[in-house]
């Protein structure tokens, strides 16, 4: 199992990769002929990485079962 410490180091790179795309996909929408299938691709991994992001947050949650 990850340390703590690891997943949140994850977390924060996730995060930092998530909120580039933000900037981005607005970047390339504000052009005056922007590339839909380029910003369809970013959106995808966008989503991905927000249920990555999802998932290691769950992971920091205490078990209340055990």
């Amino acid at each position: 199992m990850e340390y703590d410490s690891e997943i949140r180091a994850r977390l924060t790179e996730l995060e930092a990769e998530h909120r580039a795309l933000d900037g981005a996909i607005e970047a390339m929408q504000a052009r005056p002929s922007p590339d839909f299938l380029e910003i369809r691709r970013l959106k995808k991994r966008k989503l991905q990485l927000k249920d990555s992001i999802q998932r290691l947050r769950s992971r920091l949650i205490p078990d209340l079962n055990a």
